[in-house]
């Protein structure tokens, strides 16, 4: 162990000022940290410490720390921490950030710091780097306070650097390009403007010489992306026109209330404050809460809302993506693929497959883009609009040093580069993605229709299963199949096989004591007929009070 002295007096000074209530426990999973805000305080304090430690670890690289609860409702609020790269914390240190958050006493939390130092060999002495923002939850200026004593108390050079409100992946934007300035790896000028900047710049390079896009409306869920859209749009007039809607930052309770790509994606409308006012065939997109997820939607002839969720941007990119790499020459030079999760529609997974490979992986982004990075260019979407494009180091030397013998190879080429400044790769990312899909959109000259008319996703439903206990419940094969408890999967086999293009999943809520039932078939009168007898299976499985037993499952 490389250890001098642990600033035990200035911990136990903030501690005492942070401390944690009682009869609450935190578990730090793929979003990090989440819960009413009202919790957090001491949370927040110990992930400045851990923020510290981890960067002292990693021999003072920037660490980042981001404040948000992303889609949820105003009153909650989180905390999750920024590797090097911009990719989320390593999956060895989230128990660290677990054990911290729950030492029930200053002692206790004290002991626990000094573990981690040991088990990371962490020179205490080394600087550490900490960069950190928040979105425009009203409890975040108080939790970035509990979270700024938590810096100071490890020791973070200056405190650490405020980014101010922004978004997830800008915060994320930040933390590589910082780490990676004055490397052969430079991503861009580390600063907010710099990701406007870079993202513009890409924008007008491949829009050039193509039709002027028709205006594009773009819910903000009342959230932080409001901000980082009015700032965009300065950058893009006259090559791209917004029309900005749910973007009250004033009144309390509005943030993701009834807007939003969550909202879209779950209720399957369109925000109420677009209601009356979309046209047939006009475009329009959401983010979430802080930006890093995105929905697009449109009013087909019938003013029918027909909506193009993650897995449509997937087929829509990666599609694009083969054919610029096949007109570059180097097709054989490049292996592209798409991962998603189960909840990929089946009929999306169909499309892709005629395509390009397709991986199927457990839910969670660190799933999706661990899987990406096997692929000299890897397409990841969660249908709920979280994703991204990843280029491999080898594919970015292949590119830059490509020679191209023809001039369709070489716009081709130049396409696929500015595709890589276009395309944040850190993390998914709603501004950097809506671009991507309106620069494939003007490329193949789609309408909305003609880009839905791709493939017909199979009618499906989502149900939520309160359950005792929900780690009784045990999958395999990227979460498709049950092998816990013993004989569920059999039974739920035997519904599906009764349904034309049916299947049907169940797996443990990463939140609550809930399962998650996805089902879908040929028809929506089937698809909702195999998932709520799903539900009813699992609910009497799991004992479920039958005076209690919703009244759809059958």
């Amino acid at each position: 162990m490389q250890q001098t002295e642990l600033p035990e007096e200035a911990l136990r000074t903030y501690s005492e000022k942070h401390s944690k209530p009682e009869g609450v426990s935190f578990t730090y999973g793929t979003a990090g940290f989440r819960t009413l805000g009202e919790r957090l305080d001491s949370v927040m304090f110990r992930m400045g410490i851990l923020a510290g430690l981890r960067s002292k670890a990693l021999g003072g690289k920037t660490i980042g720390v981001m404040v948000t609860a992303s889609h949820n409702p105003e009153a909650d609020n989180g905390v999750k921490l920024v590797d090097p790269m911009g990719e989320m914390l390593e999956q060895s240190w989230e128990s660290y950030a677990t054990y911290l958050a729950n030492a029930e006493t200053t002692d206790q939390l004290i002991a626990d710091v000094q573990a981690v130092i040991y088990r990371g060999g962490i020179k205490i002495s080394q600087p550490a780097n900490v960069v950190y923002a928040r979105d425009t939850r009203p409890s975040g200026a108080a939790l970035v306070a509990a979270l700024e004593d938590g810096l100071k108390a490890i020791g973070v050079e200056g405190g650490g650097w405020n980014a101010g409100i922004t978004t997830t992946p800008v915060l994320h934007y930040l933390v590589r390009t910082t780490n990676t300035k004055g490397t052969p790896e430079e991503y861009g000028e580390p600063s907010e403007e710099g990701y406007h900047t870079k993202l513009a710049t890409a924008l007008k390079t491949l829009l050039s010489g193509k039709p002027t896009p028709p205006p594009l409306i773009v819910d903000c869920a009342n959230g932080v992306g409001a901000l980082s859209l009015a700032a965009f749009s300065k950058r893009v007039e006259g090559v791209f026109q917004f029309q900005p809607a749910n973007t009250d930052l004033e009144t309390p309770g509005q943030l993701n209330y009834k807007a939003g790509a969550d909202f879209v994606k779950t209720t399957q409308s369109p925000p109420p404050a677009l209601q009356g006012k979309l046209s047939a065939g006009q475009r329009a997109a959401s983010f979430d809460g802080d930006a890093d997820r995105l929905m697009y939607f449109y009013l087909d002839e019938n003013s029918q809302f027909r909506m193009l969720d993650g897995d449509k941007i997937a087929a829509l990119v990666a599609g694009y993506i083969v054919e610029l790499v096949n007109a570059t020459g180097l097709s054989g030079k490049i292996q592209l693929g798409v991962v998603q999760t189960a909840y990929a529609n089946g009929s999306s997974t169909k499309f892709l497959e005629k395509q390009l490979p397709v991986k199927c992986v457990p839910t969670g982004v660190k799933h999706l883009h661990h899987a990406a990075e096997e692929f000299g260019i890897g397409v990841y979407f969660e249908a709920n609009g979280h994703g991204t494009v990843l280029f491999s180091k080898e594919t970015l030397a292949l590119l830059n040093s490509h020679q191209p013998s023809t001039p369709e190879q070489t716009k081709a080429t130049e396409d696929l580069i500015q595709l890589t400044k276009l395309i944040n790769s850190a993390v998914g990312d709603a501004l950097s993605d809506l671009l991507l899909v309106e620069v494939v959109l003007a490329s193949k000259g789609y309408t909305a229709a003609q880009w839905d008319s791709s493939y017909s996703d199979l009618p499906n439903r989502l149900v939520k299963v309160l359950v005792p206990d929900r780690s009784l419940y045990k999958t395999t094969d990227a979460e498709r199949q049950l092998t816990e408890p013993a004989g569920l999967q059999e039974k739920i086999d035997a519904l599906v096989a009764q349904y034309e293009a049916g299947r049907s999943f169940v797996r443990a809520s990463g939140t609550e004591d809930a399962v998650r039932v996805y089902a879908e078939a040929s028809t929506r009168q089937a698809a909702d007929e195999l998932a709520f007898k799903v539900a009813g299976l699992v609910y009497d499985e799991a004992g479920g009070d039958p005076a209690k037993r919703p009244r759809e499952f059958i």
